[in-house]
């Protein structure tokens, strides 16, 4: 049976036939092949800082935001060295949205729309809620830009509160009460 090698480059999963991996242990072709279909998210590192993807993975109130992330199959982006801001709506956020509409997100022939309500949901940079200013406009991943409002202690994004803050290996995580939707393109 024909083996493989996987070596993990920062930010890529990379197969390469032959040597030179950080064990030297050849895997079977069928289990490479499992590694490579997933990329960096598939990396497990049980001694490092969660990054992005693994706390929300790790939180229960985030279980809705796990599922839409892999139905639209973003998982290495969250994983990826950033750094990366997520303002991460929590199951409770889902939940306002009108009958259906995420059973229809989630279906596989939406992935793409999906995709776009959750990059609209991310900024690159790091950005703590010390250093978010009100009227300050954040660069989106769909490229729009959405306005910060900060008012007393309460920071928010288009009426999404932000209820807490997580310091991740790559980046920061705001939990929100609201999902974000892009403007209609």
């Amino acid at each position: 049976m024909k083996s493989f090698l996987i070596c993990i480059s920062l930010g890529m999963g990379m197969a390469l036939a032959g040597s030179g991996c950080a064990d030297g242990v050849e895997q079977p072709a069928s289990t490479a092949d499992a590694s490579l279909a997933k990329g960096q998210s598939a990396v497990v590192d049980a001694e490092s800082a969660p990054n992005i993807l693994a706390i929300a993975i790790g939180s229960k109130d985030h279980s809705t935001l796990v599922a839409a992330v892999q139905a639209a199959a973003l998982e290495d982006v969250l994983t990826n060295a950033g750094p990366l801001t997520v303002f991460a709506p929590n199951n409770a956020a889902f939940e306002k949205l009108p009958a259906g509409t995420l059973q229809n997100l989630l279906k596989p022939e939406n992935k793409v729309t999906l995709a776009r309500i959750i990059k609209y949901h991310a900024t690159p940079g790091t950005f703590t809620s010390d250093n978010l200013r009100d009227g300050q406009q954040l660069y989106m991943a769909t490229g729009h830009y959405i306005p910060v409002k900060v008012e007393g202690d309460q920071l928010s994004l288009q009426g999404a509160k932000v209820l807490g803050t997580v310091k991740a290996s790559n980046g920061i995580v705001h939990v929100i009460d609201a999902v974000l939707l892009p403007p209609e393109e």
